[in-house]
């Protein structure tokens, strides 16, 4: 038999080279018509979903942040404890650009009361906050990639908080 020339190694290279081409011509960021996916309605639907995300997770922090306060308010014995994880989730509230405080326009619904015994209330506070981690978790899946590593973040931030307040819960408070 004859060889024709074309080599085992020449026909991968060409190959990969193909696919290669394919792949960056699929991820490019340019011009596409209005009949193809990914045009400028996929986009500008992407972008809504992304600021429907944030909006969400920032009114979770505003929740948050409201109930950080009223458990300090009521019991002031658990305010120190309490001041470094309220001011993680202002950081937190601020990151995801919501504002420091509930929005002036429509008010934050209001949390339930907090619990007369400090305990019950640090153990509330502490569901709370693995609650709003969890959802944060969830809505990685819908997340583009710089939205889900700060939703992972501020997730992961939660889970933290709700173990030290559960410990805090367990610690005497006087």
């Amino acid at each position: 038999m004859r060889r024709t020339g074309t080599s085992r190694r020449s026909a991968l290279t060409a190959t990969g080279a193909f696919a290669l081409g394919a792949v960056l011509t699929g991820c490019g960021g340019g011009p596409q018509s209005p009949g193809t996916s990914g045009g400028t309605g996929a986009r500008t639907v992407a972008l809504r979903a992304e600021k429907a995300l944030r909006a969400a997770a920032a009114r979770d922090s505003v929740s948050l942040l409201s109930r950080y306060e009223q458990a300090a308010a009521a019991h002031p014995v658990a305010e120190t404890g309490l001041a470094p994880l309220q001011a993680a989730v202002r950081e937190h509230l601020t990151a995801l650009g919501g504002p420091a405080k509930a929005p002036g326009g429509s008010p934050a619904p209001a949390p339930p009361a907090v619990p007369t015994d400090a305990r019950t209330a640090l153990k509330e506070l502490a569901g709370e906050e693995r609650r709003v981690a969890d959802a944060r978790t969830v809505a990685l899946l819908d997340a583009g990639p710089e939205l889900a590593r700060l939703l992972a973040s501020v997730a992961a931030a939660g889970a933290a908080h709700a173990y030290l307040l559960t410990e805090l819960a367990k610690e005497p408070l006087e």
